[in-house]
């Protein structure tokens, strides 16, 4: 272990098993998740093991396509009752931001094996965030995959802009949000960006409700001036939207990463506007940033 209070071990893969990632159907170990009100996260496995055996869980983020894995957390398994352990994950180190993969090590030098998904309580992530948050923000929410394995998903954003609730009116959107980090300041607007279009921005006036909560409305009209409407059978266009607090600023990336939702691309899906034989809807990402599609009419 390492020589902080963190609990913490970083790792590489090869340090971690001596043999090939266990890839079969797996009965055992199933494991409940817990985030606490401080943000800690807490795992109670149940594997039939002696108290005198030395368990480890470890944490290790899925590389992107092309790559190796490279990092790993591990934190040590502590008997919790018959058959049980339990391990606290603290709210620091924070997570890189991401998907964590999640496996017991039975046995020091043996294969990590993936933990199954037990009972989840998230109960105190559904409030969101508060005025207590502080930055850089740290999140992290465990999930079911989809082929049935715990896993967590991490944010980790030195500032940010939490979307709050979206209200329709014919063809425009208002997105009420509240800003984490930087404050409101002069010169503050929402921006924008054609993906895949560098010089494509549009400024939105930002109404202030506040240090930290402010409100904008996309008129979806302006987004298809200067040949951004898709034809038919092209793909859709793509706006990302963005937050910039005062004149200068960064840009932030508006987005809803602090309730108990991992993946909201599929969960939450919004009305759709008619405008002259095209759609226009937001929808948040797979990373849960807020982005506005524009549909080209189905092909004929």
């Amino acid at each position: 272990m390492s020589g902080d209070n963190s609990g913490y071990t970083p790792v590489t893969n090869a340090s971690v098993t001596n043999g090939p990632v266990t890839n079969g159907p797996v009965e055992k170990p199933r494991a409940d998740a817990t985030v606490d009100e401080e943000g800690r996260f807490v795992v109670r496995v149940r594997l039939p093991l002696p108290d005198s055996a030395r368990p480890r869980l470890l944490l290790q983020l899925r590389p992107k396509k092309g790559q190796s894995e490279e990092i790993g957390r591990v934190v040590a398994l502590q008997p919790d009752g018959k058959g049980e352990w339990r391990a606290v994950l603290e709210t620091a180190p924070a997570l890189a931001e991401g998907r964590w993969d999640a496996y017991v090590l039975p046995s020091p030098g043996g294969e990590r094996v993936p933990l199954l998904p037990g009972l989840r309580d998230l109960r105190a992530l559904v409030s969101g965030g508060g005025d207590g948050r502080t930055t850089p923000l740290a999140v992290r929410i465990p999930y079911a995959t989809k082929d049935g394995r715990l896993a967590v998903r991490a944010w980790l954003r030195a500032s940010h802009a939490e979307a709050g609730r979206i209200v329709f009116a014919g063809r425009s959107m208002t997105v009420r949000a509240r800003l984490f980090g930087p404050r409101l300041g002069e010169g503050a607007t929402a921006l924008l960006q054609r993906r895949g279009r560098a010089t494509a921005v549009r400024q939105i006036a930002l109404r202030a409700e506040g240090r930290q909560d402010f409100s904008f409305t996309v008129d979806y009209q302006e987004l298809l001036a200067d040949g951004a409407q898709p034809g038919s059978g092209a793909a859709p266009v793509i706006w990302d939207v963005y937050v910039r607090p005062a004149t200068g600023a960064s840009r932030i990336r508006v987005a809803r990463l602090l309730d108990d939702v991992a993946d909201r691309k599929t969960v939450f899906v919004y009305p759709a506007a008619t405008l002259g034989g095209v759609t226009a809807r937001p929808y948040y990402t797979v990373d849960n940033d807020l982005s506005v599609e524009i549909a080209p009419p189905p092909a004929r």
